[in-house]
């Protein structure tokens, strides 16, 4: 892998308004979130080769949203690690997945932007924080190892 595209979810209706987290849509203004963040990615030609996504129904929604802006995007596989992940569960899942050239993984915070600090700072306690439906553009400079990233591009709606 030389690429990895970290997307969080856009913004789902509150909790109180669905009987299960895991359950949650998106509201309106996160479909719109979604949609333009894959026209983003488009327009910024990035193409991911394989997309991990959390089986969350937000997650789900973000993603399909996304990539129906791309030409010819892979079809999501779910990986349920991905819900409450830890930088370190969300690092080995996605070594398993070394073999593609870019990887788009759709989750959660704090583990999506926990990750983005890990790769890029080599400490997860370094994050910034990323808003629904922001992404994170990561060049490897190599292994899939702390510190070893580049932030190429940042984007939230």
């Amino acid at each position: 892998m030389h690429e990895l595209i970290l997307l969080r979810h856009a913004e789902a209706v509150p909790i109180e308004h669905a009987d299960d987290d895991q359950q949650r849509p998106l509201s309106t203004r996160g479909e719109q979130e979604a949609q333009a963040a894959g026209l983003w990615l488009a327009a910024h030609g990035s193409q991911p080769d394989r997309v991990l996504c959390s089986p969350t129904r937000r997650t789900d929604e973000t993603a399909r949203l996304a990539l129906a802006a791309m030409v010819s995007a892979p079809v999501p596989q779910i990986a349920a690690e991905i819900y409450d992940a830890s930088p370190g569960e969300l690092l080995a899942l996605l070594d398993q997945h070394g073999d593609a050239g870019t990887v788009m993984l759709v989750g959660h915070n704090p583990g999506i932007e926990r990750l983005v600090a890990l790769l890029v700072e080599g400490r997860s306690d370094e994050f910034r924080g990323m808003p629904p439906g922001a992404l994170a553009v990561l060049h490897l400079n190599g292994a899939l190892e702390p510190g070893n990233a580049r932030l190429d591009a940042f984007w939230s709606p």
